[in-house]
């Protein structure tokens, strides 16, 4: 399990009751009382059959998966501002 990709999953419940059965799927990482919504993650080998079993459930209103493994997160133009980094070394 050490290395494994990992993929957050938002699971919006009907009610928070069922918020405990979503520790089976992965590791629950917040459930918010308010908007009814519970993230957590799973590995991404098992996303699809995860996401589907969870459709399956009469308490489930919505799964959306996270984008962020396909969202590139190196830049090309990277370079800090001379203006703030001078700053930064100041400790502003």
């Amino acid at each position: 399990m050490l290395g494994a990709k990992r993929q957050g999953v938002a699971v919006w419940l009907t009610s928070l009751k069922f918020a405990r059965q979503l520790r089976r799927f992965g590791n629950v990482h917040y459930v918010s009382k308010k908007m009814k919504y519970v993230v957590f993650y799973c590995d991404q080998d098992k996303l699809e059959e995860t996401v589907e079993k969870l459709q399956s459930f009469t308490f489930v209103r919505d799964v959306k998966p996270s984008m962020r493994p396909y969202i590139a997160t190196e830049y090309q133009n990277a370079k800090p501002d001379k203006a703030k980094e001078y700053d930064y070394k100041m400790g502003i």
